[in-house]
């Protein structure tokens, strides 16, 4: 399965252990990890300016990440209501990507969800229990 992660999962799995953590160990070893240039750019301003990671391990991280596949920003976005302009571009590169699933806790993200087609929209846990096929 592709899986596009959004900046929030990738940050709180980085940065504490617990569910996203689990996530992201699961979708490096049995699925395929796509990523966006669009969330690299959050992902390296999150862990430098909120999570205050030093520069060394900001690049370690950001150069693991690009080792995989990356998604360049997309020229058009999907006509999609999105409250925030910056997550429009989230599902723009998940779209452009053909990613399976887009595991996000972003709100914005999962009200439009109903509105998407050919992609699935879901919470870390929600991703967990599909990929582990265990009921809610």
């Amino acid at each position: 399965m592709k899986v596009f992660l959004d900046t929030n999962v990738l940050v709180s799995g980085l940065a504490t252990r617990g569910l996203c953590a689990d996530v992201i160990r699961l979708v490096l070893a049995e699925h395929e990890l796509v990523i966006g240039e669009v969330v690299l750019a959050e992902l390296e301003r999150a862990l430098s300016q909120k999570i205050k990671l030093p520069r060394p391990v900001i690049s370690e991280i950001l150069a693991f990440l690009e080792s995989q596949t990356v998604q360049p920003r997309p020229k058009t976005a999907p006509e999609v209501r999105i409250r925030d302009e910056d997550d429009l571009w989230v599902l723009a590169s998940a779209l452009a990507a053909k990613a399976d699933v887009l595991v996000t806790g972003d709100q914005d993200l999962l009200e439009v969800r109903e509105q998407v087609s050919g992609l699935v929209i879901t919470d870390p846990r929600g991703f967990w229990h599909l990929a582990t096929k265990r009921p809610k």
